[in-house]
This record gives structure tokens, sequence and C-alpha cells, in this order.
């Protein structure tokens, strides 16, 4: 099986929170850390994303977030 990872540009983050309920596996969370526009940023808790891209599609922001695939679990 293989294992994937969101990968947030925590600059192009606007916070709007849309990825956050749009995971089916709750692996999103609104951070407590301001980027360097002021927003709130998401964040990837560290593991259960399955890559089916919900997140990804929900976002409105271009290139603040994608899903990367990690390899294979032994």
């Amino acid at each position: 099986m293989k294992k994937h990872k969101p990968i947030i540009n925590f600059e192009l983050c606007k916070g709007c929170g849309r990825c956050v309920p749009a995971c089916p596996k709750n692996v999103l969370k609104m951070g407590k850390n301001l980027n360097r526009l002021g927003f709130r940023h998401v964040e990837y808790q560290g593991e259960g994303c399955i890559g089916c891209g919900a997140c990804y599609y929900c976002c409105p922001e271009p290139d603040a977030l994608t899903i990367v695939e990690l390899g294979s679990e032994e």
C-alpha cells in the first residue's frame, strides 16, 4: 500500500480552512502559527493521508496544497 502526504505551502495558505472538513481521514487542522501575511495556516497532523485529493480539490489558492506519494509500505 502506498503512503501519501499533503504538502502545505504555509506562505500561500490563506487559512480558509476548507480542506480541514473535506479530509475524510481528519488529518488536517488549523495551525496556531501565522505566516508572513498574518494568516493561520493549515497543518498536517503527521500520518493517515490516503491521497484522495479532497483537500487539494477544495483549496481555492493555487499551489498552496499538493499531495505527494511517498512510496510503498512494507
